[in-house]
């Protein structure tokens, strides 16, 4: 599978982290420990607007939560994807439903297939990257 549209060049990825302004993440849980929050958080004291995904929660970070995708009033920039490889599917699905330009699959979240539909609806396509690490080494 040609997987040469995913987004791995550094102007790439500085263009998305520049024009991005809301970003959804899938998976934001309240917890601390785990690394979905960690990431928010930085991103939201980076200036982005954070919109928890998580159907589990009620608020994370001071914002309230929404249980899918399709919950979102209004537009989304990035589609960021915090779970297992195996449910990524679903959540691409609903990324390209709402009209999401970005699809970014957290470090260690790999779904091909999944990928290549997201791309073939016209988004682009991050996969196996940690957002903060890029945010740090390429906008600070």
């Amino acid at each position: 599978m040609d997987l040469s549209f995913l987004i791995e060049d550094d102007a790439g990825l500085r263009a998305i982290l520049r024009e991005a302004r809301t970003i959804a993440v899938v998976g934001l849980s309240s917890n601390p420990a785990r690394p979905s929050h960690d990431v928010a958080a930085y991103l939201q004291d980076a200036g982005y607007r954070i919109i928890p995904v998580n159907p589990k929660e009620r608020q994370v970070l001071g914002v309230p939560a929404v249980p899918d995708l399709r919950a979102i009033a209004g537009p989304v920039d990035v589609v960021e994807v915090f779970r297992r490889s195996a449910e990524v599917a679903p959540h691409v699905d609903e990324a390209i439903a709402i009209g999401a330009r970005v699809l970014w699959l957290q470090d260690g979240v790999i779904d091909r297939a999944a990928a290549q539909r997201a791309h073939a609806a016209g988004l682009r396509v991050v996969m196996d990257r940690c957002m903060l690490r890029d945010h740090a080494r390429l906008m600070r």
